[in-house]
């Protein structure tokens, strides 16, 4: 076994209902991992769970609620004995440019994106704390690049980075590693339920080169896995994401220039699916974003 194997490891991970939080699931329980699934989406997880077997359990929980992440926790340990690691995978995003997208579908992503990262890892550190665990944020190539019609993504995914960067400094001294996770896009159903937007899945498709290519599932969790059991500080989804790192000062003039042509246009019919279908609809993105967000229709 591996010095930072997962083998016999208890291991949180949240929006495990599908993509890559189920197929990290699958794949470190396979190496004898023991998961935790945690998310809103309580049927899809389950699903999950059944296909691993009994080194699966999952728990209903939305990473907004202190009460809901204090009871699935308090239920992780209870069944499984404690918890090693803690994988934030827990998303969604919204389609839209600020002036126009609704504002509760908006401000939702933040919440579940950044606070849901910050209250994730809070409530479960003691537990991580008594085994000198990890914890790993999934953040995102948008953290790098912030593309027009995503400022909220943008903001959150920079935030947990942000965020997990000060983090790791403080519990360093107590054997706890903290890491980060920047996957590019990845052919989930957040990034193909955008892709069909009318509006903006042309801006997130027509980005030139590697920033609009999209990669198979299996490339991120090949790369996530590895990072998880390194206990790595940073996961770069393909390597050439932290490539832009070093170059990130000069990202935004030049994200600006090659967006000018297209964003007076895409504004324009951005208004006019808000008119035919609604704000909320025109905001909403992927399936895990409509449950996030469902109790903030506004019609």
């Amino acid at each position: 076994m591996a010095k930072n194997s997962v083998n016999g490891k208890v291991v949180l991970i949240t929006g495990a209902a599908r993509g890559i939080g189920a197929g990290l699931a699958e794949r470190l329980a396979a190496q004898g991992a023991k998961v935790a699934l945690v998310g809103i989406e309580a049927k899809e997880q389950q699903a999950v769970a059944d296909k691993i077997g009994a080194s699966a359990h999952a728990w209903e929980a939305d990473v907004t609620s202190w009460d809901d992440l204090e009871r699935a926790t308090a239920g992780v340990v209870e069944h499984f004995g404690g918890i090693d690691i803690v994988i934030a995978n827990a998303g969604i995003a919204t389609s839209g440019f600020v002036r126009s997208v609704d504002p509760a579908a908006f401000e939702k992503v933040i919440e579940v994106d950044l606070l849901g990262v910050w209250r994730t890892f809070r409530v479960t550190l003691p537990h991580v704390l008594d085994r000198k665990g990890y914890l790993l944020a999934i953040s995102s190539l948008a953290a790098i690049t912030h593309a027009p019609g995503m400022a909220n993504y943008a903001a959150a995914k920079a935030g947990v980075e942000a965020f997990c960067n000060s983090f790791r400094a403080e519990v360093a001294h107590l054997g706890v590693k903290v890491g980060v996770a920047h996957p590019t896009w990845i052919r989930t159903d957040l990034v193909e339920s955008a892709d069909k937007h009318p509006v903006f899945g042309k801006l997130r498709t027509g980005m030139p080169g590697l920033l609009g290519k999209t990669y198979p599932l299996s490339v991120a969790l090949d790369h996530l896995q590895a990072g998880v059991n390194k206990r790595a500080r940073t996961v770069h989804v393909p390597r050439w994401v932290g490539g832009l790192k070093l170059i990130r000062a000069f990202l935004p003039p030049i994200i600006e220039i090659g967006a000018k042509g297209r964003i007076k246009k895409a504004d324009a019919a951005a208004l006019m699916d808000i008119k035919e279908r609604g704000a909320y609809e025109s905001s909403i993105t992927g399936q895990a974003g409509r449950a996030a967000t469902a109790s903030n229709t506004k019609g």
